[in-house]
């Protein structure tokens, strides 16, 4: 049954794939035509931001700051699993389910607060930025 289902559904994506390409691919003179039509002072003021929000805050600093929180939180997970534990692998432990799902929660729970702390001080840094652009 789930095999019947597979094939279909690797059907849809790669017709869908490809559907999306061609469309991106004819609608393509449909915008420029309609970037040409439009006078040249609506073109000057079109200003990007692609990383600062209208209320001033940056997607990089969080990205970072979440990427470095997940970071330290897998390096703290690695640090209690295999620091406590040694024994567990010298004994053949590391096979048993019990040794596992713990130290997948352990690994779980250790980049989850790690990736919170980080949008934190991502929040406590955009504040402090804040703050100093209003002084």
């Amino acid at each position: 049954m789930l095999n019947e289902l597979m094939i279909v559904a690797n059907f849809a994506i790669v017709f869908g794939v490809i559907y999306k390409l061609f469309e991106l691919f004819v609608c393509k003179k449909e915008r420029m035509m309609l970037i040409e039509k439009l006078p040249p002072e609506a073109l000057s003021n079109v200003k990007l931001k692609i990383f600062k929000s209208s209320n001033g805050s940056y997607m990089p600093l969080r990205v970072g700051c979440l990427l470095m929180g997940l970071g330290i939180g897998l390096a703290v997970a690695y640090v209690i699993v295999f620091g406590t534990w040694t024994g567990a692998y010298s004994r053949g432990m590391a096979k048993e389910w019990m040794f596992r799902d713990l130290s997948g929660i352990i690994f779980g729970a250790c980049v989850l607060i790690g990736g919170g702390l980080g949008l934190v001080v991502s929040y406590l840094i955009e504040i402090w930025r804040e703050k100093q652009n209003k002084e």
